[in-house]
């Protein structure tokens, strides 16, 4: 092979990049710092307009530096797919409808409000309505791809967050095609596009959740038969790659499709793998993404108009932390959540550059205005992991929330998953016969609640992070988790299966199915509270209606029997199940 093909700029780039994900990820880490940062910086050191400047001055800068900033763009979009795939993972067509309110409520409200606000104080200032419009709009948007690693979507921040970033996903493609009919000698091409879209976009949308339901068990379950990591993470591929492109192909954003197809895997057994196989893909392919943004920042530009550039950062980011954060109070979020929320989502987004790339083109706003908030854009999003600790340290100071306790490794102690209704009455129990419990929740409000009322209950996401780790997780007597989410259950039983073989853990399950899929993630109890429930209401309405007691009795055990024989046989088990603790069951 020639030495000239050794130094191509593809194996130039790809061996700059994979050193900066060897360098920032390890260093930043040890600092507890998110890496999101250290890309930036990267990307800022070695883009065209850091390093890159000096290559003809110093050519062996080329082999550290990115030689075409161009070919790195399908990476960065790629990464933002399979973000948008495990949040799809990590939902479930039954939480998101449960999410509909906030999604359409919260979500539209926010995007609507900010962008019609800014449009308004941008046309103040002296910009076309057309272009004020667009830059309202475009700097509404908030970043998925750093936002939603930072608050998860378990928390009531995160819930938050997530509801509002759905939204906003799902009308990039109309405000994009809304810029197009705005464009200059258009005659309503844009209009009459967007209507096209549309409705081909549903009959894609539609074929996707039909053919998902039916194929995705097949395929994994062939993919999953052969024991090959390799197959299973082509079959994942092959999944999120041709849902993005499918709606790509009509005009719709790829990244709805990658959401859909983590929606659909999301309902089968197989998530959990899936998750696991792709992370360390999306991991990298964000950090391109990352990288890419540092690159278009122009240091020199920044300095030259310094000023105007730090008051339209602190502008924007001041006005989107106080728009979001009233509205979430006026619809009902505490206040420390409120505030955490608004002052997380100020920031611009990756979609920000894309509709203003869009506005550029349609030439609804001037190159020059586009560059100048491009470069703003590219600083609010290096800024979102400081905007982040801002945030949480602002809404402690506005209303304190309990601190999650360390745990005490000398005392072995039942650990409680939820601190609701059901948490509540495990922890009376335990309390009756003298056992050691600490229940964590991440709604502060039902933390706080529980605290009043004596209990011992502590702040904290279990699913997220070293909570459970600094509760005495590894010497704990059980985990019980009293959740009412089966996929999160589900998942967090197999998270503490693998890092905890001989931990004792009880689940709550919606039903017999449910139930079925906890005993397959490893958990030793799993208890359906649909089934308890309804034989006790058959026992209650039998014996009122006059049928003895005995064979009530006979016939509930029977029934019972019926259904641990049915969790046996769903959940793969060598064992009938107790559905109660009571002695002879």
């Amino acid at each position: 092979m020639a030495s000239g093909e050794l130094a191509s700029p593809a194996i130039s780039d790809a061996l700059v990049i994979l050193g900066a994900a060897g360098l920032v990820i390890p260093i930043f880490t040890r600092f507890r710092i998110t890496p999101v940062i250290g890309f930036i910086l990267i990307g800022i050191a070695v883009g065209p307009f850091g390093l890159g400047k000096l290559v003809f001055e110093r050519p062996w800068l080329a082999h550290i530096t990115i030689t075409d900033p161009e070919a790195l763009e399908p990476f960065a979009e790629f990464g933002i797919i399979l973000l948008l795939f495990t949040i799809g993972l990590e939902l479930s067509f039954n939480r998101l409808w449960q999410m509909r309110r906030l999604v359409f409520g919260l979500g539209a409200l926010e995007l609507l409000l900010i962008g019609a606000s800014l449009a308004i104080v941008l046309a103040m200032m002296g910009q076309y309505w057309t272009g004020a419009l667009a830059l309202g709009f475009a700097l509404a948007f908030s970043s998925t791809a750093i936002v939603l690693p930072i608050s998860g979507t378990t928390s009531p921040v995160g819930r938050a967050a997530l509801s509002m970033l759905l939204f906003e996903d799902i009308m990039i493609v109309p405000i994009i095609f809304v810029l197009g009919a705005m464009a200059p000698n258009m005659e309503g091409e844009g209009w009459t596009g967007l209507l096209t879209t549309l409705w081909q976009g549903g009959l894609v949308i539609a074929v996707l959740l039909i053919a998902g339901r039916m194929l995705l068990p097949r395929l994994f379950v062939q993919a999953a038969r052969t024991k090959s990591p390799e197959l299973f993470l082509a079959a994942a591929l092959l999944v999120v790659i041709g849902a993005s492109l499918a709606t790509a192909a009509v005009g719709l954003s790829p990244i709805v499709g990658a959401l859909i197809a983590g929606l659909l895997i999301a309902e089968t057994e197989y998530h959990g793998e899936v998750e696991t196989i792709m992370e360390p893909f999306k991991g990298l392919a964000l950090g391109i993404f990352l990288i890419t943004v540092g690159m278009s920042i122009d240091l020199a530009t920044i300095w030259e108009y310094l000023w105007l550039i730090v008051g339209a950062v602190v502008g924007v980011l001041v006005f989107k932390a106080l728009v979001t954060g009233m509205l979430l109070r006026w619809m009902g979020a505490r206040r420390s959540t409120a505030t955490e929320t608004g002052v997380l989502m100020a920031s611009p987004s990756e979609t920000t550059l894309i509709v203003l790339t869009a506005a550029s083109s349609a030439m609804v706003i001037q190159p020059g205005t586009a560059q100048f908030w491009q470069i703003v854009t590219a600083i609010g999003l290096t800024v979102t992991p400081i905007l982040a600790l801002l945030g949480r340290s602002v809404a402690r100071r506005v209303e304190p929330v309990p601190e999650l306790e360390q745990g005490n490794e000398d005392t072995p102690r039942v650990i409680i998953i939820g601190a609701g209704r059901v948490g509540r009455l495990i922890a009376q129990m335990l309390d009756a016969h003298d056992k050691p419990y600490v229940a964590i929740d991440s709604d502060a409000d039902l933390v706080g609640s529980a605290k009043r009322k004596g209990y011992r209950a502590v702040f904290g996401d279990a699913v997220r992070g070293d909570a459970l780790d600094r509760l005495g997780i590894g010497n704990a007597l059980a985990v019980v988790l009293t959740m009412d989410e089966p996929v999160l259950a589900q998942r967090l039983v197999t998270k503490l299966r693998k890092e905890h073989p001989d931990l004792l853990i009880v689940g709550r399950a919606r039903d017999v199915s449910h139930a079925a899929a906890l005993y397959r993630a490893g958990a030793s109890h799993a208890v359906p509270e649909t089934l308890e429930s309804s034989l006790q209401l058959s026992e209650a309405v039998l014996v009122d209606i006059g049928v003895a007691m005995g064979p009530v009795i006979a016939s509930i055990h029977e029934k019972r029997d019926e259904f641990r024989g049915q969790i046996e046989e769903d959940g793969a088990l060598d064992y009938k199940p107790k559905l109660r603790t009571s002695t002879g069951e």
